[in-house]
């Protein structure tokens, strides 16, 4: 009879965490949307709201706006929603971060100027800061060792499955507020969070452990704090630049006259493919080369790509599809790795607010390299040669990747 019991607890056991497995990686699929839904739409977006015509650099101005304060929420999320979920527990600051970018990304649809969608793009990116954030500090916390690091893998390749949506709506919604109705789906999920998820064991045993928990900055933590941050938050602003920028890129690479809706559709969907690709191929690199030099490949590769993807193409063609999808494959093994490295590095006391320290310290230095990209297009003489800027990134990534330990 006690056997029974036990039985039917593991099992339930069991279930709750492939429930809590599946709303994190919708809530995360659904942040990749909506992260990259303004991006593809800009070009058409911001002359409605304008009411008038823009011209390219016009439009480079404005988008910096956009993507900046968006990124600059995604910062402040991560930082603050990770020391909340510290304080008040794992679902319910999971419930608060998927409710809010749902909700802001719903209102969208009504938004009168890009005033107000700069005040929401904001809300959005907050909301999605701390579910990037909680969501792999949650699975970390209720998986088993022996195969936590696979479902990490996996739970990080959802962003770019969300990618792939973004460009699928793009080729069924021609209004792009239409789209931005896709906010509906999070504000359910975060009502099925609230009601269904268990909360983590591991956070709970913090509440009633007497023991003063470590401290972010004390010496054990500084040097994992230094790394982790540099080379998250180099990735970061040479994989955001790239991805907020190159649907505008490639619409001016075609003819006068031509919409560009297919081409960028396209190009964003094989981001999300190539995402997608790299982070299930992340896991079986790391076993086999190792985190440090799968890391150092990657980064490499990123930077070689990037150099030829906008050095060598001056009109669209199609070798940019191929150009692409290889650059995003690369982007989904980084993320991949670190999405499964970083948490693991810190104590359960405060692995949430120093995994969201490392996931977004270096999220300011990315919105602000982001939005002063407007002034690059006019100073370098267009998207492509501003564009390349963003490989820097990539090498400071892989530079202190190598002298890390």
């Amino acid at each position: 009879m006690e056997t029974l019991e036990l039985t039917n607890l593991e099992e339930k056991k069991t279930s709750s965490k492939w429930l809590a497995f599946g709303l994190c990686v919708v809530s995360y699929m659904m942040s990749g949307t909506v992260s990259t839904l303004m991006s593809v739409y800009l070009p058409v977006a911001i002359p409605e709201l304008k009411g008038q015509a823009v011209s390219q650099a016009e439009l480079g101005e404005i988008g910096a706006y956009v993507n900046a304060i968006f990124l600059y929420g995604w910062m402040v999320g991560g930082l603050l929603f990770g020391f909340v979920s510290d304080r008040i527990g794992r679902v319910k600051s999971l419930t608060l971060v998927v409710g809010l970018y749902g909700v802001s990304t719903c209102l969208v649809t009504i938004v009168p100027d890009w005033y107000s969608l700069l005040a929401l793009r904001f809300f959005a990116g907050m909301g999605i800061g701390g579910v990037l954030l909680i969501t792999t500090v949650y699975i970390s916390e209720i998986w088993q060792d022996k195969n936590k690091a696979v479902m990490l893998g996996i739970l990080a390749v959802f962003f770019p499955v969300g990618i792939v949506t973004t460009g699928s709506l793009n080729l069924i919604f021609s209004d792009w507020r239409s789209a931005f109705a896709v906010g509906v789906i999070p504000v359910v999920i975060a009502v099925l969070v609230f009601f269904l998820l268990p909360e983590s064991d591991k956070w709970r045993l913090t509440k009633t452990n007497t023991k003063k928990p470590e401290g972010l900055f004390f010496e054990s933590n500084r040097a994992n704090l230094l790394s982790g941050s540099l080379i998250f938050g180099s990735v970061l602003i040479g994989l955001w630049g790239i991805f907020s920028w190159l649907p505008t890129w490639v619409q001016t690479l075609l003819a006068a006259g031509q919409d560009g809706q297919k081409e960028r559709g396209l190009v964003m969907i094989l981001l999300g493919i190539g995402g997608i690709t790299g982070g299930i191929f992340s896991g079986i690199l790391i076993n086999k080369f190792g985190k440090k030099a799968t890391l150092m490949f990657t980064f490499g590769t990123c930077l070689i790509m990037c150099c030829i993807l906008f050095l060598t193409n001056s009109t669209f063609s199609s070798i940019i599809y191929f150009e692409t999808a290889l650059l995003a494959f690369c982007f989904g093994i980084s993320q991949g790795a670190l999405s499964s490295y970083i948490p693991e590095l810190f104590p359960v006391s405060i692995r949430g607010t120093a995994t969201g320290f490392c996931f977004n310290v270096g999220r300011f230095f990315t919105a602000t390299a982001v939005f002063f990209i407007g002034s690059l297009v006019a100073v370098l003489g267009g998207f492509g040669n501003a564009l390349l800027v963003f490989t820097i990134p990539f090498l400071v990534a892989l530079i202190v990747t190598a002298r890390s330990k």
